[in-house]
């Protein structure tokens, strides 16, 4: 006589004869023969090996500074020895739901209010790492645990709504104080940058001007060289200068006298 049983994919089935656990059956077909005398009972406990989710609803508790704080979790998990999960507890996530209920107040009630807020994903890791070891006792991997809701007393949450609202105030201010010193920035470099293209304006400017004067010097020093030099070489050219400046002086009206010494002029 044969009995076919079939085992999903994702799933271990766990056989069992007369109630004593025989062999983990793996996915797939698998026939079961007996003989026609055989009147033992034939059992098939299918076990699901898939990740799976646990929603650990809002349970009450104190913290250290005495606030009454509700909190919900998600822990998500595995089966890693389904023989463990299906004989070592009556329900393992019956167990699962309780060992993390348990974490959560052990870590809840030792912590004060501000500690909680200020991160609430030590809450999750806390959790995991409590109840990890145990669960490993009776077959389940915890994946992670997350906090889904964190819940506090009406006033406490007129107090939170308020530090919420005055952080989104704060945190507005100091972005548009960020905006203005950046535009603040942005305009002092502008009119840096405007001034030193004056000031450079400038340094060309008075360069230029003052590379022509000195040009001018140069041609003069130049002129007067040569001038110099065309004198010493050409004395008639003095002389022709000297009648010329006689010849202006005298359509200025201005009297000289030309050929007498100067002792002759006081003779008595």
């Amino acid at each position: 006589m044969t009995k076919t049983v079939v085992v999903p994919e994702s799933f271990i089935a766990l056989l069992y004869r007369d109630g004593a656990f025989q062999k983990v059956l793996k996915p797939g077909r698998h026939d079961l023969r007996r003989s026609w005398f055989d009147r033992s009972q034939w059992r098939v406990q299918m076990m699901d090996m898939r990740e799976r989710s646990l929603t650990i609803k809002g349970q009450e508790i104190l913290t250290e500074d005495k606030v009454a704080i509700r909190v919900s979790l998600l822990v998500y998990f595995r089966l890693q020895n389904p023989e463990a999960a299906a004989h070592n507890v009556a329900a393992y996530e019956e167990r699962i739901y309780e060992d993390v209920q348990l974490a959560a107040r052990r870590f809840l009630a030792s912590k004060r209010l501000d500690a909680i807020l200020s991160d609430r994903n030590e809450i999750s890791d806390a959790v995991k790492q409590d109840v990890s070891e145990a669960a490993a006792g009776y077959g389940v991997e915890i994946l992670r645990a997350d906090v889904k809701d964190l819940v506090f007393p009406g006033n406490l949450r007129e107090i939170m709504n308020q530090v919420l609202e005055t952080e989104r105030k704060a945190e507005a201010q100091l972005i548009q104080a960020r905006k203005d010193a950046e535009a603040l920035r942005i305009k002092s470099e502008a009119a840096d940058a405007a001034q030193l293209r004056t000031l450079n304006a400038e340094r060309e400017r008075a360069s230029v001007e003052a590379e022509i004067r000195r040009q001018r010097r140069d041609e003069q020093l130049s002129w007067e060289l040569e001038e110099a030099r065309a004198l010493r070489d050409n004395p008639e050219i003095l002389q022709l200068r000297r009648l010329q400046t006689l010849a202006e002086m005298a359509n200025n009206g201005g009297k000289f006298v030309v050929g007498v010494d100067k002792d002759d002029l006081f003779d008595d």
